[in-house]
């Protein structure tokens, strides 16, 4: 079975797919800040204190037949950065494309990437697919999607495979960021001004992107591919907020107050992108990997919300 070093392993998804690919008998190579508490006799860990332009990949990459790169700087709602581009494009970019060349050094036959749809766009009012124009108007969009071109077309001279996987919001047990604020607003019981919202947005549960990822690792036509995944079920926000008081126990209460009155109220607040996340689309059409790779997410919607909320609950 290939030998495979998997970046980012202590964030949200990496603890998921660590304990996935644990449980299926990988051999693996992780790397972190600090040394990682051995899990199993098949983990060897490399310790890396930052992951930048310049990161030595020597030890990591020794004998690695396939990588998994999760680790990137994540998008943020507030910013303190001085210069977020510059931020966004060091660890994103510059990073990426480091891991890469010194994979393709190293004889890695395979690199799997993480992306994001925000290396399309933030919002959408059509469903996007591949062919979609690659528009990303956030330092962090921008800096994935030229993380991929990075990637593609340093790959181009080499004999080294690729796989690039964008997906929407990611949810799931211990998710942090908006999802994890929309459990907590839920939970409150208080009413909520989204009643009148109608808009589309894609989603996608943890579980079923780790089971997409181990799908490309052994799946030939994931090869030099790019896909968008989704859990296949778009929900508006108010169809999102219900799934999530019915998996509480609680019928939340939405107030249908127009949505151009919550952008006026939102700029002065500086709370501008919040509110456009919360009233705008984003929809995914993941026809593509469903076909190529013969995939089906495992995990329904509403499956996923309730491991999610009882997480939340018990935590």
């Amino acid at each position: 079975m290939n030998q495979i070093l998997v970046t980012g392993i202590t964030g949200f998804i990496g603890t998921h797919l660590l304990s996935c690919l644990i449980q299926q008998n990988y051999s693996l190579n992780i790397t972190t800040r600090n040394i990682h508490p051995e899990t199993s006799p098949k983990i060897t860990t490399v310790k890396i204190a930052d992951i930048n332009e310049v990161t030595n990949w020597d030890e990591a990459l020794t004998n690695i037949d396939t990588v998994i790169h999760l680790a990137a700087r994540a998008h943020l709602l507030q910013d303190n950065a001085t210069n977020p581009e510059a931020e966004f494009h060091k660890t994103n970019t510059a990073a990426t494309a480091n891991l890469v060349q010194q994979s393709i050094a190293a004889g890695v036959k395979h690199f799997i990437f993480i992306s994001s749809i925000g290396a399309m766009a933030t919002l959408s009012p059509y469903p996007l697919t591949e062919s979609s124009p690659c528009t990303p108007d956030t330092p962090y969009g921008r800096s994935k999607l030229q993380a991929e071109q990075a990637l593609k077309e340093l790959c181009a001279n080499s004999s080294m495979t690729w796989t690039i996987l964008r997906p929407p919001l990611i949810y799931g047990p211990r998710n942090p960021g908006n999802m994890a604020r929309l459990l907590k607003l839920v939970n409150t019981g208080l009413p909520l001004p989204l009643g009148a919202i109608n808009n589309r947005r894609s989603l996608l549960y943890v579980g079923n992107l780790v089971d997409a990822i181990i799908t490309c690792l052994s799946h030939p036509n994931a090869k030099n591919q790019t896909f968008l995944i989704s859990d296949g079920e778009d929900l508006s926000t108010p169809d999102l907020i219900r799934q999530i008081g019915q998996a509480m126990g609680k019928t939340p209460l939405l107030l249908p107050i127009p949505p151009t009155l919550l952008t006026s109220l939102a700029k002065p607040l500086g709370k501008q992108e919040t509110v456009n996340r919360l009233i705008g689309s984003l929809p995914i059409n993941s026809q593509k990997i469903r076909t190529t790779l013969n995939w089906t997410p495992p995990v329904t919607v509403s499956q996923g919300l309730q491991d999610t909320v009882n997480w939340y609950l018990n935590q």
